[in-house]
């Protein structure tokens, strides 16, 4: 009888754990993206005040909360786990965070040529408030907002 890994829930999302190290986190943020951040990278942004991840084994998001403002930072859904509800998920956890720590809006840039994202984000509440030209390696983003506490659907 063959035996199938058991696929994490996503309700097993958590709180990263930065003493757990950061080259999961790196691999997965290479795996999706052609200017993906290292492992020494994403540490020296864990280590700064009000830096927060959450984590999962397919995915992470990382974010940061400023006096009453907070910005994702960056989310990684592994390419063969996404469109199940994961990087929604993340997304929802580290709003709620950012929320209970005084923010009261979230910021985040994305590439306009990332449809996927686009509607991910839209799907949560989030609308344009601006755009960054040639913010990806020449590739435009648009900078999206969303008002906190949101509500999730």
């Amino acid at each position: 009888m063959q035996s199938y890994p058991v696929e994490k829930r996503l309700s097993d999302i958590g709180p990263f754990d930065s003493r757990a190290g950061t080259y999961a986190l790196a691999a997965l943020h290479m795996a999706c993206f052609p200017d993906a951040w290292n492992a020494a990278a994403i540490s020296a942004l864990l280590v700064k005040p009000g830096t927060l991840a959450y984590a999962h084994e397919d995915g992470f998001v990382l974010a940061r909360v400023a006096g009453n403002e907070a910005e994702i930072l960056t989310l990684a859904v592994a390419p063969a786990a996404r469109g199940r509800g994961l990087g929604r998920a993340l997304l929802q956890a580290v709003i709620t965070k950012a929320a209970a720590m005084g923010a009261n809006s979230m910021f985040l840039e994305v590439g306009v040529d990332n449809p996927a994202a686009m509607s991910l984000y839209a799907g949560l509440g989030f609308s344009t408030v601006g755009t960054r030209k040639a913010y990806y390696n020449g590739r435009d983003a648009l900078v999206l907002r969303l008002s906190l506490p949101a509500k999730f659907a």
